[in-house]
């Protein structure tokens, strides 16, 4: 008998306009940029902190 494969979630894709408020003629982003890795890498807003995905960077909040 072959073994049964298990089937694993997909993410979810974040859609980009989540990323970005249009003020007029501008596009004004949500979230912070992270300080190490530069523009274009968002930072995670958790409950406690601010997490960068790519690099592990984190802020705790107060």
């Amino acid at each position: 008998m072959a073994a049964k494969k298990a089937k694993k979630s997909e993410k979810a894709a974040v859609k980009r306009s989540a990323y970005f408020k249009v003020e007029g003629k501008n596009a004004v982003p949500q979230r912070r940029y992270c300080p190490r890795c530069g523009p274009g890498v968002f930072m995670g807003e958790h409950k406690d902190r601010v997490t960068c995905g790519k690099c592990g960077y984190t802020e705790f909040k107060k």
